[in-house]
């Protein structure tokens, strides 16, 4: 992995890059380069055309048009994806290379966006030296014993690299390419490298999924869930108001504003299901939440509260220190049942029975809801079995098409 001698000053605008980064370059006399991105491709093609840059993969372990089915289309079921990125890797194993000379800059000012959660800083430690520090120490903790399990609640048990991931702090080539060799020297722990590695091929079919759908965030990749009656706001758009939890006021129509004040329940981890509010807490405090627990509470707003999908996606978008345009909305679509998937059954994930099964010693939820291992913890803001019903009943009336 090549690392850069000298740290530079940054430059920081915002506003179109069509227009700031052909003027940029031209005052710096720069030489423009960029790991190529996969949601924003026809805008990238002019810059690239305006300034002459290049572009690299780094982002992703394979480029989205280099895997596709024997027919030449792109992949919708993960398990042949998987091996298809498997054997692309065989034959094209990620190389380092070296980094480019970069020019200094001048320092500029941008608007800073208002801050709903000051403690972030906390719970997280950006940068290329904090993603290498926790990539080996999680190996390091393989090596040990410490097994890999994304639905294991306790503290380390996953890797801890999605945002390093998100922000390009670490290349997945590099991280593929570490643990394929670490499974190799210990055949003890390979399962378990394994395992982490599925997962981050996971991620690559979220990007892949983006490129060939470039709406994946506002459109039902299944065109029959247009039909599923979600409780749906226009004008919940969280950043367009000062306030970070949803309000029925902002919806001017009444009946359609209901809705609002369960899905601010939600965001504010005040449902009454211990788990739910525990993994809604735990995102507002740290931007992070257990990857199992992100499956609950994406089934609790989407199916026992009726709400759309679109709204957890915004919020998550809002509040993951990890969020990216591919991921975020490809598992809420997964979540909701409205993307992509080898098996098309409709989800619902009883959050009471996922605690039994995922918590059953309560440490996850004692840590972020206390008061809910408590006498006088409310009931849940709606009945798990009754609610249960309705989403089924809403699923049968589309499924003929699914």
């Amino acid at each position: 992995m090549a690392r850069l001698s000298t740290k530079l000053p940054i430059i920081r605008e915002q506003g179109d890059p069509r227009e700031i980064i052909p003027r940029l370059a031209k005052e710096l006399g720069a030489e423009v380069a960029w790991n190529r991105r996969y949601d924003a491709v026809d805008v990238d093609a002019e810059v690239k055309r305006a300034v002459g840059a290049r572009t690299f993969p780094g982002f992703l372990l394979a480029e989205p048009w280099e895997i596709n089915t024997g027919a030449g289309t792109p992949y919708r079921v993960f398990t042949p994806f998987y091996k298809a990125v498997q054997q692309h890797l065989i034959a094209n194993p990620p190389q380092p290379v070296s980094a480019p000379a970069l020019p200094g800059g001048t320092r500029l000012g941008v608007p800073e966006a208002p801050s709903w959660a000051e403690g972030l800083a906390e719970h997280n430690t950006p940068g290329e030296d904090a993603a290498l520090s926790r990539f080996h120490e999680f190996l390091d903790g393989l090596a040990d014993g410490h097994g890999y399990d994304n639905n294991d609640l306790s503290p380390g048990a996953t890797s801890g690299l999605s945002a390093h991931l998100r922000f390009g702090e670490l290349s997945p080539g590099y991280v593929w390419a570490e643990t394929a060799a670490f499974a190799e020297t210990h055949p003890a722990a390979a399962a378990h490298a394994w395992a982490f590695l599925r997962q981050l091929v996971w991620r690559e079919f979220a990007w892949h999924r983006l490129y060939h759908l470039p709406d994946l965030a506002v459109r039902n990749v299944r065109s029959q869930f247009d039909r599923f009656e979600w409780a749906w706001s226009s004008h919940a758009a969280p950043w367009d108001f000062v306030q970070a939890f949803a309000d029925p006021a902002m919806e001017p129509d009444a009946d359609a504003a209901q809705h609002l004040g369960q899905l601010a329940q939600w965001q504010r981890g005040e449902t009454g299901v211990p788990l739910v509010d525990a993994g809604m807490r735990e995102l507002w405090e740290t931007g992070t939440m257990h990857n199992r627990v992100r499956m609950v509470v994406g089934s609790w707003l989407t199916k026992n509260l009726g709400i759309h999908w679109r709204h957890g996606e915004e919020w998550f978008w809002d509040t993951l220190v990890d969020a990216d345009a591919a991921s975020n909305p490809f598992n809420w679509q997964w979540v909701a049942g409205s993307g992509d998937d080898a098996a098309p059954y409709f989800r619902i994930f009883n959050p009471l029975t996922q605690q039994e099964k995922f918590d059953p010693s309560g440490k996850y939820v004692g840590r972020w809801t206390p008061e809910a291992l408590l006498p006088g913890y409310p009931e849940p803001m709606v009945d798990v079995k009754a609610s249960r019903k309705v989403a089924l009943e809403a699923y049968n009336d589309i499924k003929g098409g699914l």
